[in-house]
């Protein structure tokens, strides 16, 4: 993991691209003394309320339906170590190693706030593993979206107080372990702690700050794909004149309709057949703009709501040191990022939907007029043929899966939290769509360099501005397909292109930045 510089956590904002920095760049966190000195503050407020006995949730009683139970003095800093380990009830496989990182940003920028009562000493502790790579075993299943994301967060906090698991130098080890290895001692939680490590939405939050950045680039890359299908498929181009988007000036809608043009531009392929007999293309073409756009939309929907998030407290109760005064509140209820994730499940499985069946015009011959399944010597060879099923596989999988999970809803804790978000299962099920859609759209790209090889080889045409660069960036990677070899080997080198960026950046080489979002006046209406 190579550094990419250092991050201040307790920064008045903290972005989205900061976040995936730390989660996947290796960026280091730093915390200022201003940012030290609000978190102490809150901190000493805690510490006088106990020495009086105040009766404060989470600090001097019970959790959920136990709010009732009072805790002695005495017992405040064994309850602390009590509510890790009884929420630490999670199941299934561990988060990715990029997702615990994010999530533990996410979390230290909420408790740096100072409207939890944290100390420092424990913020310090985090941001130690965050910088010497140690990565929490936490198990992905367990969490209802309410109350914060309470069973993953609690197998965090565990490697605090020397249990639990974590992965430091590509070993699995005790908690315990990783404490020795750092010359740290298991921290000893003062009273709330606990409750304020484990009561936020980090968890969902920290993979929706991953994808909203990942689907930012997949939906450049659907119309990378698109432009080089619509040219192959000798489609047309003037669909996407600014004057059709400026009467119906979706802001997706204009972006994508700009993003065509612009990868389109020059290309002799689709001035070779200007006049022709088509009337029309296929929607999956001539509609790409309205429906490339819908999905940009709902990315766009998301990226405000995760970035919100992000900067938000969402521990219970919170303190107001100002004025001191406690107040308990439900800002740990997911359902902001529940829906944000639902929409933009549906958003990103449109961009597969509308691939695959580009694909399957790209693969049969009627529709194409290119040798079935884009291999010379059919029926010897198979050609693109199961590329195809996978595709098809792969969008029906996400008509599952982009169920959305906010309707639904089950009591926990006695009845008194009565209804839950389920935003960590919404968003855990947006991230299988994107990995899915990110397969679908390195077959369309693998089909359409096909296509272009094809096409060409008896009458050389030049290819777009962008097409033509992202013809380049396909074939760095993979071959032409002259007989059948192993796809698979094909399709995950063109995911790992898709995934490292490079073809998005070697296509704004060529034509400039693709747009996310665009609005009519400024594209021109």
């Amino acid at each position: 993991m190579s550094a990419v510089g250092t991050i201040l956590i307790d920064s008045d904002r903290l972005t989205i691209a900061e976040v995936v920095a730390i989660a996947r760049g290796g960026a280091r966190v730093e915390a200022s003394a201003a940012g030290r000195e609000r978190v102490e503050r809150t901190r000493r407020l805690i510490d006088r309320w106990v020495a009086e006995k105040k009766v404060i949730y989470g600090i001097t009683t019970g959790f959920g339906a136990l709010c009732n139970v009072t805790i002695s003095a005495a017992d405040t800093r064994l309850l602390q170590n009590k509510v890790l380990m009884s929420h630490a009830a999670g199941v299934g496989r561990p988060l990715a190693d990029d997702v615990v990182r994010a999530l533990m940003a996410i979390r230290l920028h909420d408790l740096f706030l100072g409207y939890s009562g944290c100390s420092f000493a424990t913020l310090d502790y985090l941001m130690r593993f965050l910088n010497a790579g140690v990565t929490p075993v936490i198990p992905e299943k367990g969490s209802v979206g309410a109350s914060g994301d309470l069973a993953p967060t609690a197998h965090l906090g565990l490697v605090l107080i020397g249990l639990g698991e974590a992965w430091m130098g590509g070993e699995q080890l005790p908690g315990a372990e990783v404490l020795r290895r750092l010359d740290l001692q298991p921290r000893v939680l003062e009273a709330g702690e606990g409750l304020a490590l484990i009561n936020g939405t980090q968890v969902m939050t920290g993979i929706a700050a991953l994808v909203v950045h990942d689907a930012v680039r997949l939906a450049k890359i659907a119309d990378i794909a698109c432009a080089m299908s619509l040219e192959v498929l000798m489609g047309s181009n003037s669909e996407f004149d600014p004057r059709i988007h400026q009467v119906r000036p979706h802001p997706g809608q204009v972006a994508s309709a700009e993003n065509l043009l612009r990868l389109t531009a020059a290309s002799d392929i689709i001035r070779s057949h200007e006049g022709c007999a088509r009337v029309q293309d296929a929607y999956t073409l001539r509609c790409a703009p309205q429906i490339h756009g819908a999905s940009k939309d709902a990315v766009i929907h998301a990226r405000n709501v995760v970035t919100v998030e992000i900067n938000s407290s969402t521990t219970n109760p919170l303190i107001f040191p100002d004025t001191e005064e406690i107040r308990l509140g439900g800002n740990f209820h997911g359902q902001p990022i529940a829906m944000a994730a639902d929409y933009l499940a549906m958003g990103i499985a449109e961009l597969g939907n509308v691939s695959e069946r580009r694909i399957e015009r790209l693969v049969n011959p009627r529709l194409s007029e290119l040798p079935a399944f884009l291999v010379e010597h059919g029926g010897l060879n198979s050609g693109f043929m199961i590329a195809q099923y996978v595709a098809a596989a792969l969008v029906s999988e996400n008509k599952v899966l982009a169920h959305p999970a906010c309707v639904d809803s089950i009591p926990t804790s006695a009845n008194k939290e009565d209804h839950v978000s389920m935003g960590t299962i919404a968003i855990r099920q947006c991230r299988e769509i994107l990995d899915n859609v990110e397969h679908v759209l390195a077959v369309e790209l693998l089909c359409a360099a096909q296509a272009y090889d094809l096409l060409t080889a008896a009458r050389p045409l030049a290819a777009g501005l962008g097409t033509r660069a992202a013809y380049q960036a396909v074939r760095s990677r993979v071959p032409y397909l002259a007989e059948d070899r192993v796809l698979a080997t094909d399709i995950e080198a063109m995911v790992a292109v898709i995934r490292s960026g490079a073809l998005v950046d070697a296509v704004e080489r060529a034509v400039g930045a693709l747009e996310l979002s665009r609005s009519a006046a400024a594209a021109g209406g």
